[in-house]
């Protein structure tokens, strides 16, 4: 691996820490307990959802076992059932790969004593999390005024806490999951979808839990920090309304192949018949309080931190990169160009950015968001020198696939065209995974126990 390949992973590596999700709800769990002992309550109930949420209970247990009396959390497979994979492999670009506290002892045993752990399907829901989720519905069934919920949220919250709403089955919401991350909805129109085909989504969580006092930890996913947007907003007033709904399946000209229940569920819905996601005012959110604990933006700033560190000049030029992955990939390598071709900045110069983009799904290949971005950089950037990129999903999974993203560079095309590779197919199949497989430049992390959308590390020297 060359020198710059490994900076870009190191300051990759301290954006992470600088979001670990067992860390940042430590902060929180001696708040938690003099709430608990200052409101008087009677049982602690802990619930969790999403990519972060072993670390974030095992947290949660480490320092709150005493007053907990139970609780479920829910993550995507592969995301506990082995300490051993959360430990990110020698192979990969780390020098000091994060190893979150939890993985040095063992799961089973830790956090099977108060809280169960469950794994389930991501980004498509299953069987198992439909299972899951109705015995947090069941718990929080159980709670009155004297309970205290504590609410572990992060990224991938949507497809694990799943609960269609009367009438909905799990292949109807299976499919509607399918139709629009294939359309490249972005996660706002995502997850407007998702609250109004759901019984825990959009603040109905919190309707269910109500009248106990909720806590929610939150890892943010989406640019904006939105809390009606992370995980669909479970705990939060939904500011978005059946209408809106029907409005993405109409703008993606979906409505002919979503199922004619759904269709039905949301005009009744947008005709009052039933009713909406509780709005902001409801008095279920009195005693509801949300606290983003980690962000994408927090993430950046821990790079940045680490960059001026190794001597570069630094720069965090956006955390909202949005739109369509190749599009975003050619516009930070005319950044990258800007730079090397002039003399505005003092080099080296690392720039940073995160967010997170989109892809329409057109071909029948294999990749991700990030590793579509860094292949559409890297043929923008072909034969120039000095130029280094790094584009990876900071909870570890790039897409369906065993890959964070990947690292590039001025020479990956002409690599790849060497063994015959043609890098245009390539990103109009989609099948940038296969495209960096063979040319060896994927950036395999493993599970990393955070969760806070992507980023993008270039240093031109």
């Amino acid at each position: 691996m060359s020198s710059a390949n490994q900076i870009v992973a190191e300051i990759f590596t301290a954006a992470l820490r600088s979001v670990d999700s067992y860390e940042s709800v430590k902060l929180h769990t001696d708040k938690i307990r003099q709430s608990y002992q200052n409101g008087s309550f009677k049982k602690l109930i802990v619930v969790g959802f999403g990519k972060a949420a072993v670390p974030m209970a095992k947290a949660v247990e480490d320092d709150l076992t005493d007053i907990i009396d139970t609780g479920v959390v829910i993550t995507k497979y592969g995301h506990c059932s082995s300490t051993d994979k959360y430990i990110i492999p020698q192979s990969t670009p780390f020098s000091n790969p994060p190893s979150p506290p939890f993985a040095k002892g063992g799961l089973g045993g830790l956090l099977g004593e108060k809280i169960k752990i469950v794994e389930a399907g991501h980004p498509v829901p299953d069987e198992s999390g439909l299972r899951a989720t109705e015995e947090i519905i069941n718990l929080l069934k159980g709670a009155d005024e004297n309970t205290l919920l504590i609410c572990l949220i992060s990224g991938g919250g949507s497809s694990l806490l799943v609960s269609p709403y009367n009438g909905i089955t799990l292949d109807g919401k299976k499919k509607i999951t399918e139709l629009l991350l294939k359309a490249g909805v972005n996660i706002y129109e995502l997850n407007n979808v998702r609250k109004h085909i759901s019984k825990v989504k959009g603040g109905r969580l919190a309707e269910i839990a109500h009248p106990a006092k909720v806590v929610s930890l939150i890892l943010s996913d989406v640019v904006g920090d939105n809390l009606d947007v992370i995980a669909s907003g479970p705990t939060s007033s939904d500011s978005t309304t059946y209408t809106d709904a029907l409005k993405v399946l109409k703008k993606y000209r979906l409505m002919e192949q979503i199922p004619l229940n759904v269709i039905d569920l949301l005009n009744r819905g947008r005709d009052g018949l039933i009713p909406e996601t509780p709005k902001e005012g409801d008095p279920i959110f009195e005693q509801v309080e949300n606290i983003i604990i980690g962000s994408n933006k927090k993430a950046l700033e821990g790079a940045k931190i680490k960059a001026e560190f190794l001597g570069f000049n630094t720069e965090i030029i956006s955390s909202e990169i949005t739109g369509e992955a190749k599009e975003a990939g050619k516009w930070l390598a005319q950044k990258a160009i800007e730079v090397q071709r002039g003399e505005h900045y003092r080099k080296p110069v690392c720039f940073i950015s995160g967010g997170e983009t989109t892809v329409t799904v057109r071909g029948a290949g294999k990749g991700g968001r990030n590793m579509e971005l860094a292949l559409s950089f890297a043929m923008e950037v072909e034969g120039f020198d000095g130029i280094t990129f790094l584009s990876a999903g900071t909870d570890g999974t790039d897409g369906p696939t065993d890959a964070a993203g990947a690292i590039i560079d001025g020479q990956t095309v002409a690599r790849a065209k060497a063994i015959g590779l043609d890098p245009g197919t390539y990103l109009e199949n989609n099948d940038s995974y296969n495209f960096f497989k063979q040319i060896n430049e994927l950036f395999i992390t493993g599970p990393t126990g955070t969760n806070v959308m992507d980023i993008q590390i270039m240093v031109i020297e």
